[in-house]
C-alpha cells in the first residue's frame, strides 16, 4: 500500500512458554502493534541483534518505537547498581543504543516508551533515580507486578507532547525508575509528585520519550503523531 509508512518497535528476549514450547523468545505485548496499525502504520519488530546492523535496519523504516522493558544497565550512565536494579539485559541495551545514534543521526520520528526513554537519557549524557519511590516516597508509578499505576500528568505549553495528548491526562504507569538529568532534552510532562514523565528534542520532526504506556490506553495522539511524522519521512 502506498503511503503507509512502516515503523520498526524494539522486543524483548525472554525464555517464554507457548503452546508445546518452552524457548528463548523475542516478543513483545501485542498492544504496540495493535496501537500503530490503528494509527496507520505497517508495522516490524526489532529484536536484539548486532548493533552494526542498526544502520541497515533503520535505512529501510520510516518511523522507531523503543519499547519499555527491563532496568538500564547503570553502567551506561556511569554509576553503581541501586540494590532494586535488576534484571538488566546488556544485549538490548546496546542494540537499541544503536538504534537510537542512527535514528537520531537520520532524524527518523522515533517514540520512546518508559524504558525507553529512559535509555534515552543515559544515551545523552543524562542519569536515573534508580528506585523512584526513595525520592517520592511512594509506589504509585509502578504498584507491583503486573499492575499498572494511574496517575495524572500536566503537560509542558508549547510542547509536541501537549499537543498530542493535551494539557492533562490519566496515564498508565509501570517504572520503577525515572529521569532525573536529560542534557538537551525538554521536559514535556510532570507527574504531580514531580517526576518527569515525558522528554523531547525541540527542534527534531519527532523525538519524544514518555514514562507511561500509551500502548495500554485509547491513542489520544502519540501514536498517530509518530505515524504522521514517519509518513512525511517516508
Amino acid at each position: 500500500m502506498t503511503g503507509v509508512p512502516v515503523v520498526g518497535i524494539t522486543t524483548y528476549r525472554e525464555q517464554a512458554r507457548w503452546g508445546v514450547w518452552d524457548e528463548l523468545a523475542d516478543l513483545l505485548h501485542a498492544a504496540y502493534a495493535q496501537a500503530l496499525g490503528a494509527a496507520g502504520a505497517a508495522v516490524v519488530l526489532l529484536p536484539p541483534a548486532d548493533p552494526g546492523t542498526a544502520g541497515t535496519v533503520l535505512d529501510r523504516v520510516d518511523g522507531l518505537v523503543v519499547a519499555g522493558g527491563a532496568d538500564v544497565d547503570p553502567s551506561r550512565y556511569a554509576e553503581q547498581a541501586h540494590p532494586r536494579t535488576t534484571g538488566t539485559r546488556p544485549d538490548r541495551d546496546a542494540w537499541e543504543l544503536a538504534l537510537l545514534d542512527g535514528a537520531a543521526e537520520r532524524d527518523l520520528p522515533t517514540l520512546m516508551v518508559c524504558r525507553g526513554m529512559q535509555l534515552e537519557a543515559a544515551r545523552i549524557g543524562g542519569a536515573l533515580d534508580q528506585h523512584t519511590p526513595d525520592v517520592v516516597g511512594h509506589e504509585q508509578h509502578s504498584p507491583g507486578a503486573d499492575l499498572y499505576g494511574e496517575l495524572e500528568v500536566t503537560t509542558v505549553p508549547g510542547t509536541t507532547v501537549a499537543g498530542l495528548v493535551g494539557p492533562q491526562r490519566t496515564v498508565r504507569c509501570h517504572h520503577h525508575q525515572s529521569v532525573r538529568l536529560h542534557p538537551g532534552l525538554v521536559a514535556a510532562a510532570h507527574a504531580g509528585d514531580g517526576t518527569v514523565e515525558a522528554i523531547e528534542h525541540p527542534s527534531r520532526r519527532f523525538w519524544v520519550g514518555v514514562q507511561w504506556h500509551p500502548e495500554t490506553q485509547e491513542d489520544v495522539g502519540l501514536f498517530r503523531g509518530l505515524v504522521a511524522a514517519a509518513r512525511l519521512h517516508a
